[in-house]
């Protein structure tokens, strides 16, 4: 599949129970697509995604929903732009909050310190999961991260 490929997901949701649509919305949001419009979301195709899209689809199709999976590019280069944009853009803001955070964790003592390290590097695998791009700020990130660690090793206990 190219790099510009998508796999993307239709669905409609009876809006009584509200249950399935609050599960089914978690669950998409954990995986962190792009919204392109209601009841359509994408996400770059792979096969761990496009294996998420249908398994969501089967659950909406059991709570009487109705759900298409489909694979797509966009056609031009501002579409493909626009999509990688859409993507990283909430991954950003959790990178840099994360590095800020680091930064700022630097003052407190030991033991805040090694609880904010270990809060942080969770946080890191929670972004990363769900992380397609890889932008710079995740290895920005990462640093903060590893030099606070540093600095509280070289401290003492």
């Amino acid at each position: 599949m190219g790099d510009d490929q998508w796999v993307l997901l239709a669905y409609r949701l009876p809006r009584v129970p509200s249950t399935p649509r609050s599960i089914v919305w978690r669950k998409l949001k954990q995986l962190g697509v792009v919204q392109l419009g209601d009841g359509l979301v994408a996400l770059p195709v792979d096969a761990r995604t496009r294996e998420a899209f249908e398994w969501i689809a089967e659950e909406i199709q059991d709570h009487d929903g109705e759900a298409t999976v489909w694979i797509g590019e966009p056609v031009d280069a501002a579409g493909r732009r626009t999509m990688r944009e859409r993507l990283s853009a909430a991954i950003v803001a959790e990178y840099v909050a994360v590095t800020e955070q680091a930064h700022a964790a630097g003052a407190a003592d030991p033991a805040d310190v090694r609880r904010a390290v270990s809060r942080l590097r969770r946080e890191l695998q929670r972004i990363a999961a769900r992380d397609y791009i890889s932008p710079p700020e995740r290895e920005s990130a990462r640093r903060a991260v590893d030099a606070l660690a540093q600095a509280h090793a070289t401290v003492g206990p």
